[in-house]
């Protein structure tokens, strides 16, 4: 497994739309992101730069891996 760059929230969230997610709500700095098949809701943290394990996690969440987000940032 290849390391996980340095993203921002807003990065992921880009990516993600990618995948079919979408924008559902905000709440602070938190943007919701929903898919209806396969059903799935994940949290990013809006921030400049994303934890490694909060992007590992996010990513699990989503059914993506490393590699694909690397590909398409």
């Amino acid at each position: 497994m290849s390391g996980l760059p340095v993203v921002s929230g807003r990065e992921v969230v880009r990516v993600l739309g990618k995948f079919g997610f979408e924008f559902d709500r905000q709440k602070g700095s938190h943007i919701i992101l929903f898919r209806s098949e396969p059903p799935t809701t994940v949290v990013v943290p809006d921030h400049r730069e994303l934890d490694r394990g909060t992007l590992r996690a996010i990513l699990r969440q989503a059914g993506i891996t490393p590699e694909e987000l690397t590909e398409l940032l």
